[in-house]
């Protein structure tokens, strides 16, 4: 079952607000996430540029970081918000990470300024994937 109305409301608002925080000062490409955590919690986070270019964090990555921080391991669905016309779905590196802690169906919500543009299954943004159950308990 996915989130509710008022959940996705929640995270498109935790989502607007940690983008608005961004420090994106090379690309000027503000990004925002926000996770539901199983628990019914939100956690959010922002994408934070580095002048080494290599070092900087994705708004996934920070989000996932805020909810591991927050006690939650796992996710019912995360929403991403970037600038712009086009789709700002989470980067590959990203799909992974958010498999860390979500199942294949999980809901990705892609969201714009005025609200969700896009919604897919973590499956159909990272088919076949490689997640905890692949490793040897």
């Amino acid at each position: 079952m996915g989130p509710a109305t008022t959940e996705i409301d929640a995270l498109f608002t935790a989502a607007q607000a940690a983008q608005a925080r961004a420090y994106a000062p090379y690309s000027r490409f503000p990004v925002g996430a926000a996770i539901l955590a199983a628990d019914g919690s939100v956690h959010a986070g922002c994408n934070v540029e580095n002048a080494a270019y290599p070092v900087g964090a994705c708004a996934e990555a920070g989000a996932i970081s805020a909810m591991v921080a927050g006690g939650a391991r796992a996710i019912r669905a995360i929403l991403v918000i970037g600038p712009g016309e086009e789709l700002v779905t989470p980067c590959g590196a990203c799909r992974q990470r958010i498999r860390e802690f979500a199942a294949p169906e999980t809901p990705v919500l892609i969201a714009g300024p005025d609200g969700v543009r896009a919604r897919f299954s973590l499956a159909e943004l990272l088919p076949a994937s490689f997640g905890p159950a692949n490793l040897p308990k």
